[in-house]
This record gives C-alpha cells, structure tokens and sequence, in this order.
C-alpha cells in the first residue's frame, strides 16, 4: 500500500503539535515513526491508520493502483497498540476466532499454527485475564502481524516484553512483513524499529 501525507498537521485546542509532514510510505519499506514521549509519534500513526483526523493537510491512499478511502481503510490495516484492549473475558482460542471472524490471518496460518507460533499451546483454554502483560502483548503483536493485510501498524510493540520475547518479536516480524507497508512507532528503541531503513522524526515537525 501507498500511503502519501501532504502538510499533515494536528492541533488539539490552540496547540499544534506537528505541522506539515510531507512523507510517503511504499510497499516493502519499513518506516519508523520516531520521537519522544509525548511528542506526538501515537498520535501520527493513528491518524495514518484513519483513527482520527488531522486538522491539516491530506493523506492518500493506493493499494492495487485503486484509491482506497479512508472510511475503508480498516479492511487494509492491522494494528497494535500499548492501549489497545484485548477481549480478556474470551479464551485464547475463542479469541482467535473471534478475530477470524472479521481479519483473515495469512494462507495456511491455522489455529494450531497460531499457538505454534506465539508458544502459548499450553494456555489455549485459558481466560485472556490471566495472561501475564507479557503474554497479552505477544498475543497483541501476533494478531495484527500475522493478519493477512498490506499495511501493518505497531505503536511501541515491545512494551512488556522480556529479553526472550523480544527476539521471538524480531522474528515473526522478519518472517511475516513481506509485500506489506509496515509503519512502527517508537521511543527511539532500537529493538523496536531494527527492521526500519527509514525514519520520521516527528520533532522535525513542530512549529514549522
């Protein structure tokens, strides 16, 4: 997916916290979104992922050399963020059905292959809620990664992860982000945003 940002800018009351982002993400590139905290890196990603609206400019959006709308976006994304919450009264298992329901992951990712992958075979039946915070973000991370989308968001993916866990995070996102437009957000942490060639400083934005 191509995705163009013209003079993206965002206020909130009198305040802008960035102004005139001028970028454009391509398929098979991996990008950070870089800053510190509060500096607004969250908020650019979710409106790049249609979350919320910018108060500035315009972004475009192409997949397949059709124009998407950014109302349909969400049938082309995977996201994961620190905040975003998980069904916790739901089972592993039930969790990923239910999120088969409406995010197909992708060819010959079954269920079984699912819990191979993630190494939670052992907790299949168990409640989301006890989940230790480590395993709800590999859970978190596997979902939107393994999701058979073109463009896949991750806002600080590894928050909570152990030393172990975030060489499995490495992996899967090396194995699973071909042909995608992958986009992270991230505090500058280099475990995070390895995979990136590319970086947006969103500090080279303010008060512009």
């Amino acid at each position: 997916m191509n995705i163009h940002l013209n003079n993206v800018g965002k206020k909130f009351n009198k305040e802008w916290i960035f102004k005139d982002v001028n970028w454009t993400f391509n398929p098979d590139e991996f990008t950070a979104i870089v800053g510190n905290n509060g500096s607004g890196k969250s908020t650019l990603l979710q409106i790049i992922g249609s979350f919320t609206y910018c108060s500035l400019g315009e972004i475009r959006y192409e997949f397949n050399a059709n124009t998407i709308h950014p109302d349909e976006l969400y049938q082309h994304l995977s996201f994961t963020g620190p905040y975003q919450e998980l069904m916790e009264e739901l089972t592993l298992e039930e969790h990923i059905h239910f999120h088969q329901k409406f995010r197909k992951f992708k060819p010959h990712i079954t269920t079984g292959e699912f819990l191979k992958i993630t190494h939670l075979e052992q907790h299949r039946l168990k409640s989301v809620y006890q989940f230790s915070s480590g395993m709800k973000q590999r859970l978190k991370l596997a979902l939107a990664i393994l999701s058979d989308t073109p463009l896949l968001l991750l806002d600080e993916p590894t928050s909570n992860l152990d030393n172990e866990s975030i060489n499995w995070y490495k992996n899967i996102l090396t194995t699973y982000s071909n042909n995608r437009t992958v986009i992270i957000s991230s505090n500058h942490n280099s475990d995070e945003i390895f995979i990136c060639k590319k970086h947006l400083d969103i500090r080279d934005y303010k008060n512009s």
